[in-house]
């Protein structure tokens, strides 16, 4: 009999719903196809829009739902012109995380042969990296709550040792996997700005501390700013990237656009017991209905679903499938035949994703 898991699935707000039916299609299409799997989808509400129609944006049999399944598919959330009374937009992802407590947010960066890129690589070099992002902490601990007066405006920044040891043994683990998948070389940075803050001189020192469990592995340091920079010089020197929430989150777009844009960034954010995968992208209210939204993030996040359920659960099959539909994405974008309009190609929503599902059939 194959194993079944349940996958909570948030539809999301905007060109949401457009990337995740196809989405859907595929992931049934390998799970009918394999023998040691199948997956299960729970619809579940969330959004800017239900918050709209009902003042919730993410109720409590949802968050319930979401909390009992295996794996958490969530797609583009949030619309800019739906708001909260104090200004801030429709976050139901930051909720989970939160709720959950996936402080690892993973966001990979490759650039393949035959991918648009802003970059000059010149003598063959590969970019494949990983940001591994705290998710829960940081600058954006004080989400909703900072102190606004006439005159000035205060937000708390909290860094505590239990997450980050937490958050470090899961960044070298990550890098131990990659070398063992001949994809780095066992490599981890931290991300920082200890020449300024006590906060982030703290966050080091607790780094160097779980460094010294995983002696076969290297480790290293590296400020933000600095960091920034050698993305766009020299982005092939990285293998794994470990940093603070608010710094994770404005490299991992800078990282988004070195491969070309948002609609190729996937992310994953996990804990111990549960994780969520969604595009890096919004709901681009833009192109809503058009049928022209780019369905590669998603995709891309759901095959890092199948790899962390796989690798979760012992089974093999799950993981070779992510990394089978992982390739045929990246098929499909060095080919340039059939992408969306972002990446310089006139192909819709459908023929886009459409061109992966042959791909997968083509083996």
């Amino acid at each position: 009999m194959p194993s079944s898991f349940e996958i909570a699935v948030f539809d999301g707000d905007g060109i949401g719903p457009e990337i995740t039916s196809p989405t859907l299609r595929i992931l049934q299409q390998l799970s009918r196809d394999s023998s040691s799997y199948d997956l299960d989808f729970n619809r579940l509400p969330a959004g800017a829009n239900l918050y709209a129609s009902t003042g919730e944006s993410l109720p409590e049999a949802s968050l319930e739902g979401a909390r009992k399944a295996d794996a958490i598919l969530l797609s583009a959330m949030g619309m800019p012109s739906i708001r909260k009374p104090d200004g801030t937009e429709i976050s139901p992802q930051l909720d989970l995380r939160n709720e959950l407590d996936l402080f690892a947010g993973v966001r990979p960066v490759r650039i393949s042969p035959g991918q648009r890129t802003p970059l000059k690589l010149d003598g063959g070099q590969s970019v494949d990296f990983v940001l591994v992002r705290e998710s829960t902490e940081g600058l954006f601990y004080s989400r909703g709550t900072g102190e606004v007066g006439p005159d000035e405006a205060r937000e708390t920044l909290l860094i505590t040792r239990k997450t980050s040891e937490k958050l470090f043994r899961f960044a070298f683990d990550l890098a131990r996997q990659r070398q063992a998948a001949g994809r780095g070389e066992g490599r981890v940075t931290c991300v920082d700005k200890a020449n300024v803050f006590r906060s982030f001189a703290f966050f080091r020192e607790i780094f160097d501390g779980e460094a010294k469990r995983y002696p076969e592995l290297q480790s290293d340091h590296a400020y933000v700013d600095a960091t920034a920079l050698w993305m766009v010089e020299k982005p092939w020197i990285f293998d794994v990237m470990v940093t603070e929430n608010m710094f994770g989150d404005i490299l991992s777009d800078l990282g988004a656009g070195l491969m070309g844009g948002l609609g190729l960034a996937p992310s994953a954010d996990i804990g111990d017991d549960h994780a969520v995968f969604q595009p890096c992208h919004g709901s681009a209210p833009d192109i809503v209905g058009q049928g022209v939204a780019n369905p590669f993030a998603m995709i891309l996040s759901a095959a890092m679903m199948l790899d962390w359920l796989g690798q979760r659960h012992d089974q093999a099959a799950m993981v070779s499938d992510g990394n089978r539909l992982r390739d045929a994405v990246y098929a499909v974008i060095a080919d340039g035949q059939m992408t969306t309009r972002d990446l310089g190609g006139n192909s819709s929503t459908e023929e886009a994703a459409g061109a992966v599902m042959e791909k997968l059939e083509e083996g």
